[in-house]
């Protein structure tokens, strides 16, 4: 009989000791390289959150991750919309409530956020970029630390600690002078003697008593204007028509073309580069004059800001057989200014 208990006693221990053999259990790890890059940290503002970490263990489908901020910092009206997750460098799309397929799910109730991942696990060692930064921000807390707890039902998690002060925005001011640049390439251009059968164009060196030097059309100088302006510049002339004593030459009041034998007198311009453009009447193919010596009149522009525009300058003057004999001559006045 002794022997028999004896036996039943010895399988007992054996059952009881076997029990406690059983597999061990995992434990969560800590997360690592946890950072969270905040766009300000003046306390009470508004401001973008750039949350990374990276997950030992991974995490498998269908687990939360808890995002919990403290001292105050509010989540109030961030939505999925305003969140963006990238697992290492693949974008993960958020939609609010449940998850839906490889979507992750995203509850918001200040301060705390949750995520809930889809069907796609991530990989052990994988780094999670979390970014609110859309319309709706996050909220600082109070002058202090705040601290940021990562948790959930996956099976790592960590904390850290962000320093929220009173004020962490140094104004910074400077001051862009307006500019102008204006030259002109030549302050004397001569035509020669006029001539009845032909046009004379204007040179920039005096050719002495010959007739008509230059006939066919040429630069006689130019002019480079630029500025910072916000609307640009204009660029004006102002002088009469080529006179002598009470004789002048009639000067063209619209663009018009070279008539050999009558009585004119105009310029026409070109351009290029810059911004900067001709204004009529003299951009076409004629020749124009409008100024007087009481008025200025615009002959280039810019609108916007504008890197040098050089302008090129051309004179013509024609005469009819009756123009009365005499030096003729004038003064024109270029001036540009800038329009701040």
């Amino acid at each position: 009989m002794r022997k028999y208990i004896s036996a039943i006693l010895v399988v007992g221990m054996i059952l009881i000791n076997v029990g406690f053999m059983s597999p061990e259990k995992a434990f969560a790890a800590s997360l690592t390289s946890v950072s969270d890059t905040v766009t300000n940290l003046t306390a009470s503002a508004t401001a973008g959150h750039t949350i990374k970490f990276t997950t030992p263990t991974g995490i498998p489908s269908g687990k939360t991750i808890i995002l919990t901020f403290n001292n105050s910092t509010a989540t109030t009206g961030v939505t999925a919309s305003d969140v963006t997750v990238l697992d290492n460098v693949a974008p993960i799309t958020v939609n609010a409530g449940a998850p839906t397929t490889t979507n992750w799910g995203f509850v918001n109730a200040s301060p705390v956020i949750t995520f809930t991942t889809g069907t796609g696990a991530i990989a052990a060692g994988h780094t999670i970029t979390i970014t609110f930064n859309g319309t709706n921000k996050i909220t600082n807390g109070v002058v202090g630390t705040t601290t940021l707890a990562i948790s959930g039902t996956m099976a790592d998690s960590g904390v850290l600690s962000m320093a929220i002060i009173s004020n962490g925005v140094v104004a910074v001011s400077a001051s862009v002078l307006g500019s102008i640049s204006f030259t002109v390439s030549s302050n004397s251009i001569y035509f020669g003697n006029l001539r009845t059968g032909g046009p004379c164009f204007a040179q920039n060196t005096d050719p002495g008593n010959v007739t008509c030097p230059t006939v066919a059309e040429a630069e006689a100088f130019n002019m480079v204007a630029g500025t910072n302006a916000p609307t640009g510049y204009t660029v004006s002339v102002q002088g009469d028509t080529l006179t002598s004593g009470a004789n002048s030459i009639a000067a063209l009041a619209t663009n018009t073309a070279s008539t050999p034998g009558t009585a004119q007198f105009g310029l026409r311009m070109t351009a290029t580069g810059g911004s900067g453009v001709v204004s009529a009447p003299y951009a076409a193919a004629g020749y124009a004059y409008t100024g007087t010596t009481s008025t200025a009149v615009p002959v280039a522009s810019a609108t916007v800001p504008s890197a040098n525009t050089t302008y090129s300058v051309r004179y013509l003057a024609n005469i009819a057989a009756l123009t009365p004999a005499g030096s003729y001559t004038t003064a024109h006045t270029y001036v540009a200014t800038g329009n701040f």
